[in-house]
């Protein structure tokens, strides 16, 4: 089993103490998140500019109501904040890369059912953008918290301790 940086133009490995750590995934979690929420806040402006409804309702029984816009903002900060968290438990950790990959996209499949599940009285462009924000968000997050996790992977590192 060779390392992945062995086919590197330069084949040193970078040092264990560079490993990425909690507060780096909390960072990365701020940073995709804030992007997230400021895209869908210009796709939300869009919306509103072009005559969209942005309502929806939180379970099936329940009212439908106005989205406001923070948090179009907020809601996807929080998503990469509590994601990046969750995704530190596997910090060192074989696999851990596809782990929080895969676990992450099935994660942003299964909320993309929100806005597609709506009422019927909640129009389909709503749903569309909304939807929009969710695939937004899965392509800015997931792939950035799992490159960083897989960082942390065993074998993708050397100890420097000399």
């Amino acid at each position: 089993m060779t390392a992945p940086w062995v086919g590197s133009k330069t084949p040193i490995a970078p040092p264990t103490s560079a490993n990425p750590r909690f507060s780096n995934l909390i960072y990365a979690g701020v940073v995709t998140g804030t992007w997230s929420g400021v895209i869908s806040l210009v796709l939300f402006a869009l919306g509103q500019l072009f005559g969209v409804q942005f309502a929806g309702a939180r379970g099936f029984d329940a009212p439908v109501q106005v989205i406001p816009w923070f948090i179009v903002l907020l809601t996807p900060l929080a998503a990469a904040v509590i994601g990046a968290a969750l995704a530190s438990l596997l910090l060192g950790r074989r696999h851990s890369r596809r782990v929080v990959f895969w676990v992450g996209t099935a994660i942003a499949v299964a909320s993309c059912a929100s806005p597609i599940l709506q009422p019927a009285t909640v129009p389909w462009s709503a749903r569309i953008l909304l939807l929009a924000m969710h695939i937004i968000t899965w392509i800015l997050v997931v792939p950035q918290i799992a490159r960083i996790v897989g960082d942390a992977e065993p074998g993708a590192s050397v100890d420097r301790t000399q």
